[in-house]
C-alpha cells in the first residue's frame, strides 16, 4: 500500500504544482471550489524610468512606447534652457548672394532661405550644395514702381507643412509652392499688394495673409485640390504652369495721428489658440485682428519703443506678443491693460533686434552686431554663461550673459566698401533670421551686413 499512495502523491505532484503556482500569481483571485483555473495575466515589463533609458528608446525609435507622465515636457523644459551654451557653429558658404533675409528647416538637412537679391534656394547643410528655385512670374507687365533687389522677405510653411509661401519675382505678389516637390502651386498677383510683402502668417493649412509696404493686410485662401483641376501644370515646353489668384478680403492699416504715412506692415505672428493675428507697423503701432473669413481688427496699441520694429513673434504657452525695436524687446498681452514682463535690452548698441523666436518660455534674440542671445521670460533674466573654471572661485565669472557671437561670412569688397568704411575687413553681420529643427537639436542662423548698401552674406549652422 506505502507504493501505492507514494506513486499516488507522485502523479498529482505536478497539478499541485500548477496550483500552488496559479493560486500565488494570481493573489486572492484563486481556484473557485473545484473549477478551472483562470488564465495567467501576462507579466508588464518593468518601466525604466531613468533619462539614460528614455533617450536611448528615442534614439532607436523605439514606437508604442507610452511616455512618461510630464516627463516629455519636462525634457524639452530642459533643453531649451540648457542647449544654447552648448551649441557651436560650422559656417556654410552662400558665395556671392546678397543678405539672407528668412529661412525655413524643411527637412532634417535642408533649409530654404531668401535673400535681398531676390533669390530663393535650398541648401543642404551636411554638404553645402545649394539649390535654387524659380521665381513665379506675374501675368502682366512689371508694375511702374517695381524696384529691383528689394528682395525675399519672408518664407513661412502651413502648419501640416505641405505648402511654402514666399514672395514672387514681382516682390508684391505672394508665391505658393507645393512641398515636398517646391513645385509652383499659385500666385497672389491680382488686385493684391501695390508694394513689397515684408510678411506672411498662415492662418491655417488654407489661409494665409500677407502684410505689405503699402499699409494693407490681404487673406488669401489656396486649395490645392482646386488649382490642380482647373490648370494645365505643365506648358508645351515643359515649363510647369500655375494658377494666378487674388486675396478674399484686404484691410488697411488705421493711420496714426503721430505718423500717418508710415503705416507700413512690418511683421506678423499668429496665435492659433487665439485665432487671432498680430501685426506691427513702422509708425509704431501694434495691430490685433480676428482671422476669420475676412479680418476684423480688435484693438491698436502704441508701442513702448517705436524705432525700428522689424520683428515680431507669439507663444502659446505664455500667450504673450514680443516685438523686436532698435534696442528693446517688448511683451504684449493684448487681454492685459498693464504688461506684467517688462522690455528687455538687447544691449547691443542700438543696432537694432533683427530677428525672435519662442520656445517654450526662452526667447532666441538675432541682433544686428552678430549675436545671438536668450531671454528667460518666467525668470525674467537672460540666459547665464557657464561660470569658467579657475584655481580661485572668488575669480569666476559668474552671472555673464550668454551671448552666441557668430562668424565673418562674406563681404564683397567693392567701392562702397573702400570709400565709406575704410577697408574695415571685419564688419558684424546682422542676424536678420534664425530657425530651430529641434528634434535634431540644431539652430540655421543667417543674415548679411547691417548697412543697406554693403553686399555679402552669413549662414551657419549650430549643433
Amino acid at each position: 500500500m506505502a507504493p501505492q499512495q507514494t506513486g499516488s502523491r507522485k502523479r498529482k505532484a505536478p497539478a499541485l504544482q500548477e496550483a500552488a503556482a496559479g493560486s500565488s500569481s494570481q493573489g486572492s483571485a484563486g481556484v473557485d471550489g473545484d473549477g478551472p483555473l483562470p488564465p495567467k495575466k501576462p507579466r508588464r515589463p518593468a518601466v525604466q524610468r531613468s533619462l539614460v533609458n528614455y533617450l536611448k528608446g528615442r534614439e532607436v525609435g523605439a514606437r508604442g512606447r507610452a511616455g512618461f507622465p510630464g516627463f516629455d515636457s519636462e525634457l524639452r523644459g530642459f533643453a531649451v534652457q540648457k542647449l544654447p551654451e552648448l551649441l557651436r557653429e560650422r559656417e556654410l558658404p552662400l558665395g556671392t548672394l546678397n543678405k539672407v533675409f528668412a529661412s525655413q528647416w524643411l527637412s532634417a538637412r535642408q533649409v530654404v532661405c531668401g535673400t535681398k537679391c531676390n533669390t530663393l534656394f535650398v541648401v543642404d547643410v551636411q554638404s553645402g550644395h545649394i539649390t535654387r528655385i524659380p521665381l513665379m512670374r506675374d501675368r502682366g507687365p512689371p508694375p511702374a514702381r517695381a524696384q529691383p533687389g528689394c528682395g525675399i522677405h519672408d518664407i513661412q510653411l502651413n502648419p501640416s507643412k505641405t505648402l511654402l509661401a514666399t514672395g514672387g519675382e514681382n516682390p508684391n505678389s505672394l508665391a505658393v509652392y507645393q512641398l515636398p516637390t517646391l513645385d509652383p502651386l499659385c500666385l497672389g498677383d491680382r488686385r493684391g499688394h501695390k508694394d513689397w510683402i515684408f510678411a506672411i502668417a498662415w492662418m491655417s493649412d488654407t489661409v494665409a495673409v500677407s502684410g505689405s509696404r503699402d499699409g494693407t493686410l490681404a487673406l488669401w485662401k489656396i486649395d490645392p485640390d482646386v488649382f490642380q483641376g482647373s490648370i494645365a501644370w505643365h506648358n508645351d515646353s515643359g515649363f510647369p504652369v500655375y494658377a494666378h489668384i487674388r486675396p478674399w478680403d484686404v484691410e488697411n492699416i488705421p493711420r496714426a495721428s503721430t505718423n500717418p504715412s508710415n503705416r507700413k506692415v512690418r511683421a506678423l505672428a499668429f496665435s492659433a489658440k487665439n485665432q487671432e493675428l498680430g501685426a506691427v507697423s513702422l509708425d509704431g503701432y501694434f495691430h490685433l485682428w480676428k482671422a476669420r473669413n475676412t479680418l476684423s481688427r480688435l484693438l491698436s496699441i502704441r508701442l513702448p519703443y517705436c524705432r525700428e520694429n522689424v520683428c515680431l513673434t507669439y507663444c502659446d504657452e505664455v500667450s504673450l506678443y514680443a516685438v523686436g525695436s532698435q534696442s528693446h524687446v517688448s511683451f504684449l498681452d493684448p487681454r492685459q491693460r498693464q504688461q506684467k514682463i517688462r522690455p528687455l535690452c538687447s544691449r547691443e548698441g542700438g543696432t537694432g533686434v533683427r530677428s525672435l523666436s519662442f520656445y517654450e518660455h526662452i526667447i532666441t534674440v538675432g541682433t544686428g552686431q552678430g549675436s545671438l542671445l536668450f531671454y528667460d521670460v518666467r525668470a525674467q533674466k537672460f540666459l547665464e554663461a557657464r561660470a569658467e573654471a579657475s584655481l580661485y572661485p572668488s575669480l569666476r565669472h559668474v552671472g555673464r550673459k550668454l551671448k552666441l557671437t557668430c562668424g565673418r561670412g562674406w563681404l564683397n569688397h567693392d567701392d562702397l566698401w573702400v570709400n565709406y568704411f575704410g577697408g574695415i575687413d571685419e564688419l558684424p553681420n546682422a542676424l536678420y533670421t534664425h530657425c530651430y529643427n529641434w528634434p535634431e537639436m540644431k539652430l540655421f542662423v543667417a543674415g548679411g551686413p547691417l548697412p543697406s548698401g554693403l553686399h555679402g552674406n552669413y549662414a551657419g549652422l549650430w549643433s
